[in-house]
């Protein structure tokens, strides 16, 4: 199932849809949602001014992400939510109208066609980039509630191995803003597994880098939180395979216990 598609001035013929939903009609609660899961760039923009194998670095998308959220949700028979283009287009994680939204300039890197823009313009890419893939979560979301079932939302990132030269020594991070339902579950597991070094909203953190997670989940009261994969551990097929094992392993005695706090819509 396709959702997000735009008749605007933005798409050619050969330009992907806005949003992919894998496992649409799943009604198990986990639902992977994936921000910044694809680097396209539609034909009427482009590149964006800048060299195309910067698309393919860290600053185009979270390399990796995507195949590990639409990995797991085939295995585990749920459902992936993913935007399919780049977050240099507009950040589906950032909320619209801040500078980092449609940044001028990404890790060192200037974005030519991202300077100057006038208001029009912003909301043209927000309209037709980041609310078709707000939208088909939300569905998505609610669907679960509407067939009396208490979603659990889990999104998926990347992060680099080093940023402004500090090296990050987790594996893999856990983030929250209010909500520590999933996210102690989440950490509890992973700190069973002696080969990774676990964050503790790191290296971002859910308050200040979790506007998905925030308005999907802590506003409707589900269960959510986001992961973190580094992603040098995410850099070929192999490394992917293993952490959609790993996840596939870990989620279910968290999502299947029979815990009260997971079947229920809490505000915080």
């Amino acid at each position: 199932m396709m959702e997000g598609d735009s008749t605007t001035g933005f798409f050619g013929p050969d330009d992907p849809p806005t949003v992919r939903i894998l496992g649409a009609d799943s009604r198990l609660p986990l639902v992977l949602g994936c921000d910044h899961g694809g680097n396209a760039v539609p034909e009427g923009l482009g590149t964006l001014g800048i060299d195309r194998a910067h698309l393919w670095d860290h600053i185009g998308y979270d390399i990796g992400a995507a195949a590990v959220a639409c990995g797991v949700a085939e295995r585990l028979g749920a459902t992936a939510v993913v935007a399919q283009y780049s977050r240099l287009i507009v950040d589906c994680n950032r909320e619209p109208g801040l500078p980092t939204a449609i940044p001028a300039e990404s890790d060192g890197i200037p974005i030519p066609a991202n300077r100057g823009l006038s208001e029009p313009d912003c909301e043209a890419r927000t309209n037709t980039f980041f609310w078709p893939y707000h939208q088909a979560l939300g569905n998505t979301l609610g669907r679960r509630r509407r067939a009396g079932v208490v979603p659990i939302l889990i999104t998926v990132h990347s992060f680099t191995p080093t940023m402004n030269g500090r090296e990050r020594p987790w594996h893999v991070g856990v983030l929250w803003h209010r909500d520590t339902r999933i996210a102690d579950r989440l950490r509890a597991a992973f700190a069973r597994e002696t080969d990774l070094v676990v964050g503790k909203n790191e290296p971002y953190s859910g308050t200040d880098h979790g506007y998905t997670i925030q308005m999907h989940g802590e506003t409707t009261g589900i269960p959510h939180a986001a992961l973190e994969i580094r992603q040098d551990l995410l850099a070929d097929a192999a490394g992917v395979g293993q952490w959609i094992d790993r996840l596939a392993a870990l989620l279910p005695p968290i999502l299947e216990q029979p815990d009260p706090a997971l079947r229920e819509i809490t505000y915080f």
